[in-house]
């Protein structure tokens, strides 16, 4: 199998080169950024990338953007995102295009250097290999844009203040409302979304939640 690694962190980068040619894979090429991997795949075609999500120069989602880049322009390279992070929005556009030849595992919960590789193999023979947390958290973020989606403009609006850390009565005086109005469209957003009143929970909080990680 030739694979090409994209990885910021020499140390995991050289070990996973090590750990993979010692078990007879060919390793065409080991990089540290995105635009790297994008080169590294045009020029050797290899079976499968693995990429973490977290690179140069931001160090957020670059890795992750740069695989679904290639799952558009190499349609036929397997693509396995190894990362301590789960990205849900990208994740979940990562699978969206077709989910075959893809993988999405995470480092801290990779026990066993054989599974580790018999995933490789599914991913290469057009299988998906997801870890079930990446699959919870994806369909969870998926259940908030679903919520949020039933909110009308004017409670997007008193959400998107909301999430600015105003109170009701500043909300109100932003959109020319009654401070009633202003509770109503609050009690409509808890009800909308699922937050029922708590004496453990504070629902503004969780609301906003909803609202920024969505």
């Amino acid at each position: 199998m030739r694979i090409v690694i994209a990885e910021d962190a020499v140390l995991l980068r050289e070990g996973l080169r090590m750990l993979l040619t010692s078990r007879g894979q060919e390793v065409v090429a080991a990089v540290g950024d995105g635009d790297a991997l994008r080169a590294a795949v045009a020029e050797h075609r290899p079976d499968i990338a693995v990429v973490d999500v977290r690179m140069p120069p931001a160090h957020t989602d670059e890795g992750l953007r740069a695989a679904i880049q290639l799952r558009r322009d190499h349609p036929e390279v397997g693509v396995l995102v190894f990362s301590q992070y789960i990205e849900t929005r990208y994740a979940a556009q990562l699978l969206a295009g077709g989910a075959q030849g893809v993988g999405y595992l995470l480092k801290e919960r990779v026990a066993d250097v054989k599974d580790f590789l018999a995933a490789l193999d599914r991913i290469a023979a057009g299988q998906t290999v997801l870890d079930p947390e990446v699959v919870t958290q994806i369909m969870g973020a998926s259940r908030r844009t679903q919520a949020l989606g039933t909110l009308t403009p004017r409670e997007r609006e008193v959400l998107a203040l909301m999430a600015e850390g105003r109170s009701n009565s500043a909300i109100a005086e932003a959109l020319f409302l009654s401070y009633g109005s202003v509770e109503k469209h609050v009690t409509q957003i808890f009800t909308k979304l699922g937050l029922s009143p708590s004496d453990n929970d504070h629902r503004r909080v969780l609301a906003v939640l909803h609202y920024l990680q969505a």
